[in-house]
């Protein structure tokens, strides 16, 4: 189950980390996980990298977190900014409120710069209800 410990502690930094060394274990297949983090060339390696992460929701949503809200002093929910995904809506910031027993899964996708793929994965997020997404 994830919590407020699992977003606000080491556990989500963690799995971020995970994916970022999976990414460079793949350029590096000699390298073991901790020559990945001490290797000059493997740290800037590592370092060009990006990452998303997508929060599935029980009732079907998903969001692309863009940042966690630390400013909001309630910690009741996982509150974070998402990532929109209609261009007309990046012009200004949706800050969602969502209880930690509603988030069922947590992704994150990292990827070097250089190997990004053109189609980003479809996040429903806000734009529609789940019965309305045309993928079934």
């Amino acid at each position: 189950m994830f919590d407020y410990d699992w977003f606000y502690g080491s556990a989500y930094e963690q799995h971020k980390l995970d994916a970022l060394i999976r990414v460079a274990k793949r350029k590096f297949p000699d390298k073991d996980r901790k020559a990945l983090l001490e290797d000059d060339t493997c740290r800037k390696y590592m370092d060009k990298l990006e990452s998303r992460t997508l929060i599935y929701l029980r009732d079907g949503f998903s969001y692309e977190l863009k940042g966690l809200a630390d400013e909001v002093e309630s910690k009741a929910h996982l509150t974070f900014e998402c990532e929109p995904a209609d261009e007309v809506y990046k012009v200004g910031s949706f800050v969602v409120a969502v209880p930690f027993d509603e988030v069922c899964r947590v992704e994150v996708f990292a990827v070097h710069h250089e190997q990004k793929p053109e189609n980003k994965p479809m996040i429903t997020g806000f734009r529609h209800s789940p019965a309305d997404d045309p993928r079934g």
